[in-house]
């Protein structure tokens, strides 16, 4: 099984309703933290030693899926295209830097700040793709996270000349015309909205 579509798109991006949809379109399985044992926090030897800078057979840890998005996998959205490069990178974006935030400030920092308590044991992997992320200890600050946002989305679009750039209001379309599928009849499954985390 080959990985088809490298999702390069950050969490609160429409990462879980990509899942779902590119799930249905592709007909396997696809890779995002909820679908991790162990996330947020231990993510398994493989990612953590993605995480670590080590080598990563990323073939082997892809072998399950037909597409990855999210975190961990859109952290190593260039290893993964470098791997697949028959692959569609898909960027899911906000409409901006201060919503994005917004939906993460309500949703994943209050579980990545948990693990800041001084007897906290249960692993750091989202400790540690936050500090990859923003390249600092410092990354509870929404300048920094925004910034770091921008950043991202900033090398993805200028890295990959065919990327399918995609907000989640875009719909089935873009993606089934790109993976040249058809539409669906259902609707576009929008999944883990704000209002769901609790």
């Amino acid at each position: 099984m080959a990985l088809r579509v490298v999702g390069a798109g950050l969490p609160r991006t429409g990462t879980s309703s990509l899942r779902r949809a590119l799930e249905h379109l592709l007909g396997g399985k696809c890779c995002h933290m909820s679908a991790l044992p162990g996330h947020p926090f231990n993510l398994g030897a493989g990612w953590g030693s993605a995480l670590a800078g080590k080598p990563t057979d990323w073939h082997g840890l892809m072998a399950d899926y037909v597409a990855a998005v999210d975190w961990p996998a859109s952290m190593f959205w260039r290893e993964l295209r470098t791997a697949y490069p028959d692959a569609l990178v898909l960027l899911s974006s906000r409409d901006s830097a201060q919503t994005w935030w917004e939906s993460m400030n309500a949703t994943v920092l209050p579980v990545a700040r948990e693990a800041l308590a001084p007897d906290w044991s249960e692993g750091r992997d989202l400790i540690t793709l936050l500090e990859r992320f923003t390249g600092t200890t410092a990354w509870d600050d929404p300048a920094v996270l925004m910034a770091a946002y921008e950043r991202h989305n900033a090398a993805v679009r200028q890295a990959v000349p065919h990327l399918l750039d995609w907000q989640a209001t875009d719909g089935w379309e873009p993606i089934c015309r790109t993976l040249n599928v058809p539409v669906p009849a259902m609707p576009f499954p929008h999944t883990n909205r704000r209002e769901d985390w609790g």
